[in-house]
């Protein structure tokens, strides 16, 4: 393959199936989280649901050391659906209580998991944030309200960095064990056009810069960068030519364990593959005697990955 590659440092500090973790951001740390999970690492995957800027990022992370309690007052109501302005449509429900419960119960286990996460993986999407003109808040989500209920503005470098200074230091002070790694998301947000697109994404990796140059305990990952240069051509897309393919997405996630997990790690990963590509093996056959043969295979693997690393019980 003919590409320029982007050098990635190793980190000093590294992941294990050990650590704990924890993804905000676009849907691109979605993706992230998908990977750790099914890898069986310890993580709580965006309890906010996806949320593209950093204000509401911020405000989620708030959230979490603060311990906030959401109530009835938290919500709002568009035709059927309860909502909140702070979390994305996957947390919406037609019964109100229901939609706090859900909203409680994951902030309740991410706040808990804070206290003691080794490493917080954050992804921003856009600098574009959308205005509530009622009280101006910025909202995760417009919920499909009418366009006219928001004033849409772009954060500056500094509204970025400033929030996140005060931000990194309280999460410091509970946690001083906590590492946080910054991503750009690759996704492009095209509804904002080509120019203003990449000069959203310029403002994020400025505003990262300046705050990696005042904490030492940050790391930048170039998942933003991969996509653009190592796999610059459209067969890395997906359909709608704005999201990175599956085949991208295995890519970087193999860049982001060079750089940030152990050779031991990694091979404990290749083992966990191989079992996750037997246990997604759907025979034609259920009774078929090679069926039953392939199911013991199947136990003497998992019993094989449990006695090597007893730390994987529950998680295979």
């Amino acid at each position: 393959m003919f590409t320029t590659t982007v050098n990635i440092p190793s980190s000093a500090r590294k992941i294990n199936h050990n650590s704990k973790l924890i993804t905000l951001g676009s849907c691109f740390s979605e993706h992230i989280g998908k990977k750790l999970t099914d890898f069986c690492f310890l993580v709580k995957s965006n309890p906010f649901g996806v949320l593209f800027n950093p204000v509401s990022i911020k405000n989620g992370l708030v959230d979490l050391l603060t311990e906030k309690k959401y109530t009835e007052a938290d919500l709002f109501q568009n035709g059927s659906l309860w909502s909140s302005f702070s979390h994305s449509t996957l947390f919406s429900e037609t019964v109100q209580e229901v939609c706090l419960q859900r909203i409680n119960s994951s902030l309740e286990i991410s706040a808990a998991i804070l206290k003691e996460v080794d490493f917080i993986l954050i992804t921003f999407g856009t600098a574009w944030v959308y205005e509530l003109k009622e009280d101006g808040r910025i909202v995760a989500n417009c919920h499909k309200l009418p366009a006219e209920q928001f004033v849409r503005r772009r954060l500056s470098v500094d509204d970025i960095v400033k929030d996140y200074a005060d931000l990194l230091m309280k999460i410091k002070a509970i946690n001083p064990k906590t590492e946080v790694i910054f991503t750009v998301s690759p996704v492009r947000h095209w509804k904002d056009g080509a120019h203003e697109n990449n000069i959203s994404k310029g403002i994020l990796l400025l505003a990262i810069d300046k705050l990696l140059r005042q904490f030492d305990f940050l790391h930048y990952f170039p998942a933003y960068e991969i996509q653009m240069d190592e796999l610059r051509d459209y067969r890395y897309y997906a359909e709608d030519m704005l999201h990175p393919s599956e085949q991208a997405v295995k890519y970087i996630w193999e860049r982001f364990s060079s750089a940030f997990f152990s050779e031991e790690t990694i091979g404990i990963n290749k083992k966990i593959e191989r079992f996750n590509n037997m246990l997604n093996h759907r025979p034609i056959h259920q009774q078929s005697k090679e069926n039953q043969i392939f199911k013991r295979k199947l136990e003497e693997e998992k019993s094989a990955l449990l006695k090597s690393y007893p730390f994987l019980t529950g998680r295979i």
